[in-house]
């Protein structure tokens, strides 16, 4: 007589006990479902008996249609549906929403307007919609009124014409890509926001997007981020940075910030104006801190050999500068202009447009020690992970040799091991004119393993 083989049974509780899991706390259930994906989330529902629905209450959630079958748009629609339901008649809150419509669905239908009536009724907080797909999804009225809403994301979607917009909440913006109905509509979306910090608009060239010149007119915006093809107006006496990409000159400061921060870089996909670089250096001249690009620096480099006087920065605290071999003889007059200057850090980049050719390497040449390094400057950074650049160690010993007051001088540099070496052992005999300044140097080597060493005075 065969015997078959008797299978385990599965292990139980004794005495009837719960699993450990069972009885974990139902905050700290919440807390570890929050941060999981929504996808993990869901699958916790197979832990236990107790976890089936709790992923259900979750009040973050990342809802991607490609997540579904390619060919069943209708599941993924019902199971946000579903989702929205237990929530508005749970009364739980959702503080997190995020819609992703993906590629593969080609007829994402879907009653937008009542999803975003149950999300309002939920006191949703933060809302991220995209739609990759090739068919329009276009945002509700209702949505336009939502008194709870704190941060929305709206990514290649239509806007309704609105007649009336009221977000008493909203302090964060970002429209990316999206097509309006008129300009008036971006508009009211901007002004109908009483507490507006941060903003952000990115356009592309699309002949539906009948939004032109934008003002910003705002006593709380903070932040601004516009790409070239976005022109605004800004009258933000409040506005502590503004971050710009320009083909043509696509911003007009009114009003701003006293100790503001602007972040610019060129496109190149048009030929820079004088009166664009002479108007941008007039702006630079007015903020606290810059971060400015190769590509524009480069323009003003060309335009400061006819307008060496325009090169006034008396207030510029903070200065972070990309430039190329070619461009970096500019260091010394632009510094001459900075009397203030407090920190600089520098980076060496690629010069795109010098591609398959060889680079010129001139040297700085400071004929005079500026002022900012006799009183004012604080923290120097030189980055550089291209290949080597001949002036450096000379600039470096020139830093070291002339600032005053400077309390730290950070390299961040690409060496090969051997000139590595080299280059810490003729860092250590450098003379520094500063008693208390510290040098931080970062070398990355061929294998991009990085190795911090410091040296104090």
């Amino acid at each position: 007589m065969v015997v078959g083989r008797q299978k385990k049974k599965t292990k139980t509780c004794e005495h009837g006990k719960e699993d450990l899991l069972s009885q974990l706390p139902e905050p700290l259930i919440s807390e570890i479902l929050c941060r999981l994906s929504t996808k993990d989330a869901v699958r916790t529902s197979l832990l236990s008996t107790r976890w089936r629905n709790l992923w259900r209450w979750v009040p973050d959630l990342d809802l991607e249609s490609d997540s579904f079958s390619k060919s069943n748009f209708d599941a993924f629609v019902s199971f946000v549906e579903r989702f929205l339901v237990s929530h508005r008649d749970r009364e739980l809150w959702i503080r997190k929403l995020r819609l992703c419509f993906g590629y593969h669905h080609h007829r994402p239908i879907c009653d937008l307007t009542s999803w975003i009536d149950v999300l309002t009724t939920c006191r949703i907080q933060h809302l991220d919609v995209y739609c990759w797909s090739n068919h329009d999804i276009q945002i509700p009225l209702n949505l336009y009124t939502c008194e709870t809403l704190v941060h929305l994301l709206l990514c290649y979607v239509t806007l309704s014409n609105a007649e009336f917009v009221s977000l008493p909440c909203l302090k964060i913006i970002h429209l990316v890509d999206n097509t309006y109905p008129n300009e008036t509509t971006l508009q009211k979306l901007i002004s109908g926001s009483p507490i507006l910090e941060d903003l952000t608009i990115t356009r592309s060239w699309n002949d539906d997007d009948n939004a032109t010149v934008l003002q910003l007119r705002s006593h709380t915006l903070k932040r601004v981020d516009i790409d070239e093809f976005t022109q605004v107006v800004i009258d933000a006496p409040l506005l502590q940075a503004l971050k710009a990409t320009v083909s043509t000159k696509n911003f007009q400061i009114v009003n701003l910030g006293s100790s503001a921060k602007l972040d610019i870089d060129y496109s190149g996909h048009a030929t820079c104006s004088s009166s664009m670089i002479h108007d941008i250096i007039t702006d630079m001249s007015r903020v606290r801190e810059l971060v400015i690009g190769n590509a524009i620096w480069k323009e003003i480099f060309q335009y400061s050999k006819s307008e060496p006087a325009l090169l006034q920065f008396r207030d510029l605290s903070r200065l972070n500068v990309q430039f190329s071999k070619s461009d970096i003889e500019l260091l010394p007059l632009f510094l001459e202009s900075c009397p203030k200057l407090e920190t600089l850090v520098m980076e060496l980049v690629t010069d795109r447009s010098m591609r398959g050719k060889k680079e010129q390497e001139p040297k700085v040449m400071f004929s005079t020690v500026p002022q900012c390094l006799v009183s004012s400057l604080k923290f120097v950074q030189w980055k550089r992970s291209i290949s080597g650049y001949e002036g450096e160690t000379e600039l470096v010993r020139y830093f070291l040799k002339n600032s005053k007051i400077v309390e730290k001088l950070r390299l961040d540099i690409y060496y090969t091991e051997k000139a590595k070496c080299a280059l810490l052992q003729e860092l250590l005999t450098m003379p520094r004119c500063s008693s208390v300044c510290e040098i931080h140097c970062s070398v990355i080597p061929r294998d991009k393993y990085r190795r911090t060493f410091r040296f104090k005075g």
